[in-house]
């Protein structure tokens, strides 16, 4: 922390601990905080406390002693806070802050409420209400800063607060069970709902009790189909056969990493006639292997080593879908797996009408796959994700949405004239 702030290039550096305090793992950590508060002068830190204020139903209040037993136990570790970030699902009063402040050593105005928001979204403007910047600036004689511009934050807010329209889509995944597994993807989701003015939601469905005898049933009732990233065989099928159901019925479709890999596999087996094809992740004898690892990397033996990991270039085929989405022909993704299209079944892809429409310009690896002939057909080997923000949503998923909500609207459309007759 302190070499970053020596080189100039940034005004404020802001660090995160995580744990609880008391806890060993995070003990290595709160002693470095302690050995920046004793070497930078007083105005060149600024420790910030989260803390939970439980509230008891059944005596009807809020309780401040695990506050001020957590304040104690930092300030034994030689931390002490200046500011009290209270997570609260109850309004803290007058009497409650001045008896934090009291007890833990902090002024009253450096009390904040943080009470249980509807979004995260709205924690930033609720910070803000409680003037947490503006006490962090002045903690840090920091002036001559100008109001934060935050109109287009507010908009987004007002667009997902107020949707105009809804859709269903699909979540295909093995880890479904794991709340947290595919946040980055559920909260692009949200970005992208937001811009769209559509309230997306998202049905979960596992790709392990996925099969061609109930496909149809789990499926039918989305407007739009994602088949998310993983690792390994589980599961595997299941995707596969979800793909197909996209494909065939002209359901929006969108694969990241193992979904794009997935999308490759189902059209070698389906339209290529290729009925072995196969992953060499999932099946390393498979007799064709149009997902495997590059030579060079199948005489390492440390994974590490074979993983593609970060930001690289892609190069994108003018006309193609993946240029009217991005508008651009030179991009840069994040990656984050091992294994690759096979080049070697390049051309009997692009025969039967898979367009290979970005590759890596170095290693000449495709990165992104699509069907012209279907509505809304789109698989990349990166992970968009993990770029998407408030005010930048990631285009991908915008235009997913976008066409997944033409999709429901054009099957309400073909529903309304039954409803129709049937009122007449």
């Amino acid at each position: 922390m302190l070499e970053l702030g020596k080189n100039g290039k940034y005004d404020i550096v802001i660090t995160e601990i995580g744990g609880t305090v008391g806890d060993i793992e995070s003990l290595p950590f709160v002693e470095a905080v302690r050995q920046l508060q004793w070497e930078l002068p007083e105005e060149d830190t600024v420790v910030i406390h989260l803390t939970l204020i439980p509230y008891l139903k059944a005596a009807k209040e809020l309780k401040t002693k695990p506050t001020q037993h957590s304040v104690r136990m930092l300030s034994q570790e030689g931390v002490h806070p200046d500011i009290i970030v209270c997570r609260t699902e109850r309004t803290l009063s007058p009497d409650l802050r001045r008896k934090i402040a009291l007890f833990c050593n902090v002024k009253q105005e450096a009390v904040i409420e943080a009470a249980d928001a509807p979004t995260i979204y709205e924690v930033p403007l609720a910070m803000m209400r409680e003037k947490l910047d503006i006490i962090c600036l002045k903690k840090l004689n920091i002036t001559g800063y100008k109001e934060p511009e935050l109109s287009r934050w507010k908009e987004f807010l007002d667009k997902l607060k107020y949707p105009k329209s809804k859709v269903n889509i699909g979540l295909i995944g093995k880890y479904i069970e794991l709340q947290d597994a595919y946040k980055s993807i559920l909260e692009a989701f949200v970005h992208a709902g937001a811009i769209n003015e559509c309230h997306v939601q998202v049905v979960n469905v596992h790709s392990e009790f996925i099969d061609e005898e109930n496909v149809a049933e789990k499926l039918s009732g989305l407007d739009g189909l994602l088949v998310a990233p993983g690792f390994g065989y589980r599961g595997v099928e299941g995707k596969i056969t979800a793909v197909k159901y996209a494909r065939e019925n002209g359901l929006p479709f969108f694969g990241i990493c193992l979904g794009m890999q997935m999308a490759v596999i189902e059209f070698a087996r389906n339209v290529l006639g290729i009925k072995d094809a196969h992953s060499t992740e999932m099946n390393p004898d498979t007799p064709n292997p149009v997902i495997d690892l590059m030579e060079e990397q199948k005489e390492i033996s440390a994974k590490g080593g074979t993983m593609r990991l970060g930001s690289y270039p892609c190069e994108i085929v003018p006309g193609s879908l993946a240029f009217s989405i991005y508008n651009n022909t030179s991009i840069t993704e994040r990656h984050r797996h091992r294994w690759e299209f096979n080049n070697n079944y390049l051309s009997k892809f692009e025969h039967a009408g898979m367009v290979p429409s970005g590759k890596n310009p170095d290693t000449n690896l495709v990165e992104i796959v699509e069907l012209p002939a279907h509505p809304f057909y789109i698989g990349v080997q990166y992970h968009p994700e993990l770029k998407s923000t408030v005010e930048n949503p990631h285009p991908l998923f915008v235009s997913f949405i976008k066409a997944s909500k033409a999709f429901a609207e054009k099957k309400n459309e073909a529903k309304s004239p039954l409803l129709q007759s049937e009122i007449i």
